[in-house]
């Protein structure tokens, strides 16, 4: 691995060349600095403002996060952009070929589920959560299920629609939800992914359900985890 020197509009700064004509070589060289992923995953359901972003990575520092969109803007990889008013706020928005980069979050999170060191305690974000869902969901269990699930999650609102055996997962409206959950993503996370019932968390006031229940019921169980492999002797 070797150290080069990369001179931007506002200064000098080191980063990581593989100095390796493989393409996964130059993956990393696109996106292998700390964070760079995350703020990908935080984008992959739309764009963001720079405080919005800071908000859902609690452990970067802002002088990190603006190295990293720099980073990511040079690689093609993000685009900023002002919204038009009265909004007038400056946006940071995954470039098409940046939105191509979903199924390496799914391919890494079915992999890194399998790890007996994987800590489900850790902060978790919207965006950890929906990319979750369209990453753990089994057709074969929603075989049949044609359905509308809405979620509210802080000041968000998200839609779920499962037909064919297939969901899809976008901000939108509840109106024509059959379902609506309620609460923060680590919680439903503890439904969907630990086993949680769903009538202690009501009880608690830690989740909300609007609608049909038994529909709840089942969709929680459409997220099968892969099975954890075992640690070495």
């Amino acid at each position: 691995m070797k150290l080069e020197k990369i001179t931007g509009n506002s200064s000098a700064r080191s980063r990581r060349h593989y100095e390796d004509a493989c393409a996964t070589a130059h993956a990393m060289d696109l996106v292998g600095e700390r964070w760079a992923l995350l703020v990908i995953r935080e984008l992959m359901l739309g764009p963001k403002r720079f405080s919005d972003l800071r908000e859902s990575l609690p452990g970067i520092s802002a002088n990190v996060l603006t190295q990293r969109l720099e980073g990511l803007e040079a690689a093609g990889i993000l685009v900023r952009r002002k919204l038009p008013p009265p909004a007038a706020a400056q946006v940071y928005e995954l470039t098409e070929w940046g939105y191509e980069s979903e199924p390496i979050f799914q391919a890494l999170g079915r992999w890194a589920a399998r790890s007996p060191l994987h800590d489900p305690t850790l902060p978790f974000s919207t965006a950890s959560l929906v990319l979750s869902l369209r990453t753990m969901f089994s057709p074969e269990r929603a075989k049949g299920l044609d359905a509308r699930v809405g979620f509210r999650l802080g000041e968000e609102t998200f839609l779920a629609q499962l037909a064919g055996g297939r969901i899809e997962i976008a901000r939108n409206g509840l109106d024509d939800a059959d379902l609506i959950f309620t609460g923060t993503p680590p919680v439903l996370a503890g439904a969907i992914y630990g086993g949680q019932p769903l009538e202690a968390l009501e009880q608690a006031g830690a989740l909300q359900i609007e609608g049909d229940r038994a529909l709840a019921q089942r969709f929680i169980g459409l997220f099968p985890l892969p099975p954890k492999v075992s640690k070495p002797a």
